[in-house]
């Protein structure tokens, strides 16, 4: 392997290597040469573009990484989202001068540009050149400045601990490089190293499984993606081509560690960090202590984790919100201190809820919040395991939950028994893997308004439903000026003529329906309805002030239905 090569220096190193392989994109590989020619073709374009901050989004690692590189060397601060959806783009529209790469409308590379004989002065590492964001798993993401100083500390830390083990096998990742894992995983560490790396992510067991076939790699994985590795699929190359799996951005489950040391024949090496302190320490076993990094000093304090490294924008003691206490010559995590919360004047944790969740046979994964906006009542998001599918199914809902909570009585406080429940066959993730609050709040959003009854006869019914912009079905229908799905008013209907007037025969078809005017957030609805029991007939008409919505005949099975 050749010799690490620092930020400051690294487009300038390898300028001088043109026939080095720097990236593979599918079959085709990046030469350096055309790699330092993209560097330049970014360059140019942020050196012509005004002001000093842009949000930059690029799919392709190599791509991104010369992008990257070009905006440093135009003395250009770059901003990583997520992602570039409208709500993201708004987010951090005051924040920078322009937009690159995927964004619409963005700064692309010059069309024309040589790298030939170009001063590739050196960057200065002190400047804060990178934003990068907080996965946001209990708020709003928080922006974190990082100088080329940390970066580049940490590639030499990562270097130093994992380098010999890793040789020159090709970098694969499941991850994205708008994060922190991925960025230096994916494309700092390999590219200041020497290492190639591909430039395109693989989303699927089954990608992992060709790329295996080709030859020596490391992979850089999610717990997300770790634990869902399929028995069924060949990894007998796994043993041969891995030269090891790295996992960070959550806690790997026990059961997906030790199902991959025994499908892959490696243990995984877990990283904990963050996106504010960088990497902490790792592990190659879910059971055993956490060890610090090279260079990184751990203190506790009270269950406090407080750390002081180079990854550090400066020489103090950093306070972590982990809890951890002491275990051996590393530690163990207790969970986070802003998982501790007040609830009527007690402290509960809702780390700890899950542990008990989790200790049962019927919880196989758990999360627990408060909900907003009160964040007074407690609910649980559960994947369940085979046994607790099966009680699911043969007790009903009702009954589950009751055994769920009798469960956690003795175990937590009466007051920090969940509320409410939602069972899921997986947690939702975003592109890091994480779960955030957000994403599990979203899960107990209503699909339906309250009904206020006005009317209810065996034949006639009259309610007010009031379309709040609350209501999860005007997610995404459409971002920018939301109405309200008419299949949402065909499920109103069915739903309320069902309690309304006790049917309980399955759906047939629609007869005459017709959509008249569209609704929109906050329209409070009037819906009459008609029963038919000859027919098994239920005639519905939306209105409102604004005239009518929506109306039309849903005909259900168990009678001739009349023409």
């Amino acid at each position: 392997m050749p010799e690490r090569m620092p930020l400051s220096a690294l487009i300038s190193t390898i300028a001088k290597q043109a026939d080095r392989t720097i990236a593979q994109v599918g079959s085709a590989q990046v030469s350096a040469g055309e790699f330092v020619r993209q560097v330049q073709a970014w360059r140019q374009s942020f050196a012509a573009a005004e002001g000093k901050q842009f949000a930059l989004h690029l799919d392709d690692s190599a791509s991104f990484a010369a992008a990257l590189f070009g905006a440093w060397h135009a003395g250009k601060t770059i901003f990583l989202p997520a992602d570039t959806l409208p709500a993201t783009v708004q987010s951090i529209d005051a924040h920078v001068d322009g937009f690159s790469g995927n964004f619409p409308n963005a700064l692309q590379a010059a069309a024309d540009s040589a790298a030939n004989d170009v001063d590739w002065q050196s960057l200065d590492l002190d400047v804060p050149r990178l934003v990068l964001y907080t996965s946001g798993s209990s708020g709003q993401p928080v922006a974190i400045p990082k100088t080329l100083r940390q970066l580049d500390c940490e590639i030499a830390t990562l270097e130093s601990r994992f380098g010999d083990r890793l040789g020159d096998a090709l970098v694969q990742a499941t991850v994205s490089h708008q994060h922190i894992y991925g960025l230096l995983f994916r494309v700092l560490w390999p590219l200041s190293a020497g290492r190639v790396f591909a430039s395109d992510r693989l989303g699927y067991s089954e990608q992992i499984v060709a790329a295996l076939a080709n030859g020596q790699m490391t992979l850089i994985a999610s717990p997300a993606m770790l634990k869902r590795i399929p028995e069924t699929l060949d990894w007998s190359q796994a043993r041969e081509s891995l030269k090891a799996v790295f996992s960070s951005g959550g806690p790997l489950p026990s059961e997906a560690a030790e199902s991959v040391s025994r499908l892959w024949g490696h243990a995984v090496i877990e990283v904990f960090g963050s996106t504010e302190t960088g990497g902490i320490a790792t592990r190659e076993d879910t059971h055993s202590p956490w060890q610090a990094m090279p260079g990184v000093e751990i203190r506790i304090e009270q269950e406090s984790l407080q750390i002081r490294s180079r990854h550090l924008p400066n020489d103090e003691w950093f306070e972590t919100q982990d809890r951890a206490r002491p275990a051996g010559e590393g530690f163990e995590l207790l969970g986070r201190a802003d998982r501790l919360i007040k609830l009527e004047e007690r402290r509960v944790s809702l780390d700890a809820i899950e542990r008990s969740l989790q200790a049962g046979p019927w919880a196989a994964a758990s999360r627990v919040l408060l909900l907003p906006p009160e964040r007074t009542r407690i609910a649980a998001v559960v994947v369940l395991t085979q046994v607790g599918r099966a009680l699911l199914e043969s007790e009903g809902r009702k009954s589950f939950i009751e055994r769920l909570r009798t469960a956690l009585r003795g175990q937590v406080e009466a007051i920090a028994i969940p509320r409410r429940w939602r069972f899921v066959e997986s947690l939702p993730a975003n592109s890091e893997g994480k779960t955030t609050d957000a994403m599990l709040a979203n899960l107990f959003r209503s699909i339906r308004p309250e009904p206020q009854w006005l009317e209810r006869g065996s034949q006639q019914a009259r309610l007010l439903l009031f379309a709040g912009n609350d209501l999860a079905v005007f997610d995404g229908h459409f971002p920018q000026s939301p109405i309200l799905p008419g299949v949402a008013l065909l499920d109103w209907a069915i739903h309320c003529g069902r309690e309304a007037f006790a049917i309980d025969s399955s759906f047939v078809r629609m007869d005459a329906t017709k959509f008249q005017r569209v609704v929109m957030p906050g329209t409070e609805l009037t819906l009459s309805l008609t029963w038919n029991d000859d027919n098994k007939a239920l005639a519905f008409r939306f209105e409102s002030d604004h005239g009518a919505h929506a109306s039309g005949r849903i005909l259900f099975a168990a009678a001739e239905v009349a023409a």
